[in-house]
């Protein structure tokens, strides 16, 4: 039976292959490019290639057996997820989410449907701005990810043309984005910048760092900068340098000055005097600092954003007062 396919503003750009396995997936990559080979799948009625570049409006006409082209079911249940949303800020391309700590921000092995991403398809839907059943390749998708118990600055693009450039500027490193964090301890210098070698053991969902490069690590640079101290902790600035799982947390305590209420890799005995159960990180700030051209993009060149309120400050400011009540009585 014959399927045809309008390629929406969405789909366009895309391989013809990666397009088809996104959307139908019964099918597999032998099974197309068979199919493509034998005509019995063509673009805008004319033999074609596997690799060829779809445009919008483009008419891909398949002729395969319905039981192969059954379309993705949504198995997110976007709509079970809470209205809980802070934006940052939002335009017709973006949406900069601030998440809080303890929310994932894509479903995990609990199963969830209350998830930073369907939380940002919801408030979508329910604005008008995102429906389903219009799109064949693409949904609403996040462009950067952060740890359940980490908040702060999320990005997420509405259509795929910005997806694919965000994806390509985070690849780059043309995106500045700094995270606030309360250390044990104080660092020996005010500002540093860490190098060392990280590797990540999947048994125990870690990472170790050592000194010593290894065919097996990868190389992590942390720059810090020392906001303030107070007794035996200290507020820091973190600006990653390079991207690996738990890096600030890993590497802070490597160096002595674990984050307060990190459970993995901080020290509990502390976590519980001060009452922090989540890791005291959060991604506070974000600038775009595109090296080139940016496509429809352009515009967000050179804009930051910063959240406004980092929920345990005020926490922090409570210990502190605390610290200088206690020295002021001595």
């Amino acid at each position: 039976m014959k399927k045809e396919i309008v390629i929406g503003e969405n789909d366009a750009g895309q391989r013809l292959d990666r397009f088809l396995l996104k959307l139908f997936p019964a099918l597999k990559s032998g099974i197309i490019n068979k199919a493509v080979r034998g005509k019995d799948i063509k673009l805008n009625g004319k033999r074609t290639e596997i690799s060829c570049r779809l445009a919008k409006n483009d008419t891909v006409y398949i002729f395969l057996p319905d039981s192969l082209l059954e379309t993705k079911k949504d198995e997110d249940n976007f709509m079970a997820a809470k209205d809980d949303l802070t934006v940052i800020y939002e335009d017709e391309n973006i949406l900069l989410a601030d998440k809080e700590q303890g929310l994932v921000v894509h479903c995990d092995e609990s199963g969830t449907a209350d998830t930073l991403i369907n939380r940002i398809k919801k408030y979508l839907f329910l604005k008008g701005e995102y429906f389903p059943e219009n799109e064949q390749s693409f949904t609403p998708s996040l462009c950067n990810r952060i740890d359940k118990n980490t908040g702060g600055i999320v990005i997420a693009a509405k259509n795929a043309e910005s997806l694919r450039i965000l994806n390509e500027k985070i690849k780059n490193r043309e995106l500045t984005k700094k995270y606030l964090c309360i250390v044990i301890g104080k660092p020996n210098k005010n500002e540093d910048l860490l190098t060392a070698f990280l590797e990540r053991d999947m048994t125990l969902k870690q990472v170790r760092i050592s000194d010593k490069k290894t065919p097996d690590n990868l190389t992590v640079k942390t720059k810090y900068k020392v906001m303030d101290s107070c007794g035996e902790l200290s507020l820091l600035e973190v600006e990653l340098l390079t991207g690996r799982t738990h890096q600030i947390r890993a590497h802070m305590a490597y160096i002595g000055h674990p984050l307060l209420g990190d459970g993995k890799y901080g020290i509990n005995r502390i976590n519980t005097k001060y009452g922090f159960k989540m890791q005291a990180l959060y991604s506070y700030k974000l600038k775009f600092d595109f090296a080139g051209d940016s496509g429809i993009l352009n515009y967000l060149n050179k804009k930051e954003y910063t959240v406004k309120n980092v929920p345990f400050i005020a926490k922090y400011e409570q210990i502190k007062e605390n610290v200088i009540r206690k020295d002021k009585r001595k």
